[in-house]
């Protein structure tokens, strides 16, 4: 039988638990996210591609990391080149009509992403000139990962097209000949639109950032302390403003770099998100910005832009493929951010003037994001392997 501080605490558990378990997810689930990128060229009797995939993928199923000492050396993926093209192609079926393209490997080199370092395999498929149809499968650690994703530009009769592999859409169909068009649902506008909800839901550090900055907005500062606000509109207000101002900041920056007017070492980047992250948590237990919230969102939202901008950085889209990608990406990363403040603001503004709020999820949860995110910040800084996950 319940007692009678029990009936009264558990409805607001509850909703701690709920809020806790909200804030503190990404912390849980934390992994680098996980991209390959594609790309094909096909002409009247060859297809020639480049396929970018993570080094720590490839580590993952055939251990390139021989000596065990945390550092893949161009000298241990060489040795293992055979291997890394067998575990690759296997998992991209090229199919003209009814048969299967063998993929001829043409070179294996490394490239620096922001997010670390990549083999690009170069290669080749022939063609046939009566081929009215080419399919691509790709499943690409789809077993395993869930979270993966293949970003693929194809140029075929002087036009570009662009797209996402998913476990949900996992084939590209393209008419070769005089075939009429065909068009893949994991291709333009609405890919993007969906990759980019799915890109602010994975990426940790932008949540955390976004859930530090929310995390007092349904509080103000009155003498020192932080009391509960008054009502639910004066709360939304503080949100839009932080939002609108992340928003706007990361959407100018988003922009400039993939249109390639600015660009910043991907190590300054990745560094400054961590650190962006350490110093929005500090402020919710020291405050100095009390009331401009979304003045810090605007400053370091200037820098996340720089972070989303990496997975269409890398695509080198053409003007016309890049407007629908780039407008797409924005606005799915907007709804993705309209999703959390939608799961976080109710919860967080009913459990406002408890305790359990105040003390415990305000100030230990801003203080163990800043202690996660300090992790990642020297991991960033020094290249060095911390955490777990």
């Amino acid at each position: 039988m319940l007692t009678r501080y029990s009936r009264i605490l558990c409805p607001w558990f509850a909703r701690w638990r709920f809020l806790i378990c909200l804030t503190f997810f990404p912390a849980v689930l934390a992994h680098q996210p996980s991209d390959s990128y594609l790309s094909l060229t096909i002409s009247s009797n060859q297809l020639e591609g480049q396929w970018d995939i993570a080094l720590r993928d490839l580590d993952f199923f055939i251990e390139l990391d021989t000596d065990k000492n945390g550092e893949i050396t161009w000298g241990e993926l060489e040795s293992k080149q055979s291997v890394v093209e067998s575990f690759a192609y296997t998992h991209l079926r090229l199919i003209t009509d009814q048969t299967v393209l063998p993929a001829q490997g043409v070179d294996l080199l490394v490239a620096e992403h922001n997010d670390g370092s990549y083999a690009v395999l170069r290669f080749t498929a022939p063609l046939s000139a009566q081929a009215q149809e080419l399919r691509v499968e790709y499943s690409l650690l789809f077993e395993t990962d869930l979270q993966h994703r293949g970003f693929y530009q194809i140029l075929h009769r002087g036009k570009t097209q662009s797209g996402v592999f998913s476990p949900a859409e996992n084939v590209y169909r393209c008419a070769l000949g005089n075939a009429p068009p065909i068009s893949s649902a994991n291709q333009g506008f609405p890919a993007f639109l969906i990759e980019g909800v799915w890109h602010i839901w994975k990426g940790f550090d932008h949540i955390l950032f976004l859930l530090a900055l929310l995390l007092p907005s349904v509080l103000r500062r009155v003498d020192n302390k932080w009391v509960a606000t008054a009502s639910l509109r004066s709360a939304t207000i503080a949100v839009l403003k932080v939002v609108t101002a992340f928003t706007i900041a990361h959407s100018i920056t988003l922009t400039l770099a993939v249109l390639g007017f600015i660009q910043l070492p991907s190590r300054f980047v990745e560094s400054t998100i961590a650190a962006s992250v350490v110093l929005a948590a500090c402020n919710n237990i020291r405050p100095i910005l009390v009331e401009r919230g979304w003045i810090v969102a605007f400053i370091f939202g200037l820098i996340h832009g720089f972070g989303f901008a990496s997975v269409l950085a890398y695509l080198g889209l053409p003007a016309g493929s890049l407007a629908a990608a780039l407008l797409g990406f924005n606005l799915g990363v907007e709804l993705g951010q309209l999703a959390i403040v939608a799961a976080f603001l109710p919860v967080a503004f009913s459990l406002r003037r408890t305790w359990f709020y105040q003390c415990l999820t305000l100030r230990f949860g801003s203080a163990a994001i800043a202690i996660l995110a300090a992790l990642w910040m020297c991991e960033r800084i020094f290249i060095l392997k911390i955490l777990p996950f």
